[in-house]
């Protein structure tokens, strides 16, 4: 079984990327935010959601790189 998530958002500041004997890690942050209506007031509210993500191997290579 696999399991897929799809995260799209703005990152909170630049990843921390380190280099280990086992290869290269990232830590990040990513900031995603739902706009929904509120149904008593008929308003639209705004929530933000923070997203700790860890990236290894290629991905925190391009990380490194990119960001």
């Amino acid at each position: 079984m696999v399991n897929r998530v799809t995260l799209t958002g703005h990152l909170g500041a630049d990843p921390d990327v380190k280099d280990l004997s086992a290869g290269v890690v990232a830590n990040c942050r990513l900031a995603s935010t739902d706009y929904c209506k509120d149904r008593t007031t008929g308003n639209m509210k705004e929530a933000t959601e923070w997203h700790r993500l860890v990236l290894f191997g290629r991905h925190a290579e391009i990380a490194r790189d990119f960001w």
